[in-house]
């Protein structure tokens, strides 16, 4: 009962962007499939070469999409927020995960299943409209970091990065980012090596552009830190 309560509230609640776009006979059928899943701080979701079969939604938590590179080591190529979706596109392309979904924090995640949702799709064009459009901002943001990683000088890297993470989780009431990243997650997302992440943070709270207190940042000079994000050096 308490598990059916649940997943009412967070059909309700935070899913009710795409749920209200299906039919009553469809959300009968989806419910009959439905699953929400606790994860532990540092559990993996899914992993690169894995077959994807589900439409995620992350409730609460936060989590890092990463991948493999050269010598082992990961980029972190996307962020994913509550009430963000994640997991379908691999499905889409008709090919394995490329990717890992692992968590930052304890999270919850709502899933459903990608071979129901797309017979639904040839015949909800709402439904279709929903994956393109989640599909192009992800494109979108994907481009920007390309030229990010390519074009800027470290600083400029890391600058961009602490950005992102303050635009895209917001801060909590002491104004720190609300996400507490490992130096080498900061690394991970901004290509650069650990050390050059840990002498970099330092520099900038040096110059006092932030304020560093353990995993916590609160950046204390947004003009200087964003013509840094803004120029690349």
């Amino acid at each position: 009962m308490v598990r059916q309560t649940l997943i009412k509230n967070v059909i309700k609640g935070e899913m009710a962007e795409i749920w209200n776009l299906f039919t009553q006979e469809e959300k009968e059928e989806m419910l009959a499939h439905f699953e929400v899943k606790s994860f532990k701080k540092n559990s993996t979701i899914y992993n690169e070469g894995e077959t994807s079969k589900y439409l995620m939604c992350l409730i609460r938590g936060k989590i890092k999409i990463t991948k493999e590179g050269v010598g082992g080591r990961y980029q972190i190529i996307r962020l994913v927020r509550p009430l963000q979706y994640f997991g379908f596109h691999a499905y889409f392309a008709n090919i394995p995960h490329t990717g890992n979904a692992i968590t930052f924090e304890s999270s919850v995640v709502a899933f459903l299943p990608m071979d129901i949702l797309e017979r639904y799709m040839y015949k909800n064009s709402k439904l279709s409209h929903f994956f393109v459009k989640q599909t192009a901002s992800e494109l979108l943001y994907s481009d920007n970091m390309i030229v990010s990683l390519t074009q800027k000088h470290i600083r400029g890297r890391l600058a961009e990065a602490l950005f992102t993470l303050k635009d895209f989780f917001g801060i909590n009431d002491e104004g720190y980012i609300d996400a507490k990243f490992s130096r080498e997650d900061l690394a991970n997302l901004s290509n650069m090596t650990t050390s050059n992440a840990i002498r970099t943070l330092s520099g900038f709270a040096k110059e006092n552009l932030i304020e560093v207190n353990g995993r916590n940042i609160k950046i204390t000079d947004e003009d200087k830190l964003s013509k840094i994000s803004k120029f690349g050096w």
